[in-house]
């Protein structure tokens, strides 16, 4: 389980990295407005999951001290966010979506590696 979990949080950083990287570098167009705080804030985030995912490889405990950390930095951006979405129109209803998708994905990925540590 704990070896799945690490997977999992590096498969979700590297994807998080080509994505936001692919944007970031003019490679690829999402097609909807880009709030760039997000973006920069994603793709710095997709260097804490692989990292997180690679402590989490050998250590559960350090895994959920860092998906803790990710649950919170998310949660606070994913506040941003929302306020941004609710008051202007800067942000898209696909960045309001993933980035609700990456926080609960992080809350799954912090719950068990607390479970497992």
């Amino acid at each position: 389980m704990q070896r799945a979990l690490a997977l999992l949080a590096i498969v979700f950083g590297l994807v998080t990295l080509g994505a936001g990287g692919s944007v970031l570098l003019g490679l690829r167009d999402p097609g909807y407005t880009v709030f760039m705080p997000l973006l920069t804030f994603n793709s710095i985030m997709g260097f804490a999951y692989v990292a997180t995912g690679v402590a989490g490889w050998n250590s559960a405990s350090a895994a959920r001290n860092g998906a803790a950390l990710i649950c919170l930095a998310n949660a606070v951006m994913l506040g941003i966010v929302v306020w941004f979405y609710l008051g202007t129109d800067e942000v898209a209803i696909q960045s309001l979506r993933a980035m609700s998708f990456r926080t609960a994905l992080w809350v799954a990925l912090f719950l068990g590696f607390r479970r497992v540590a």
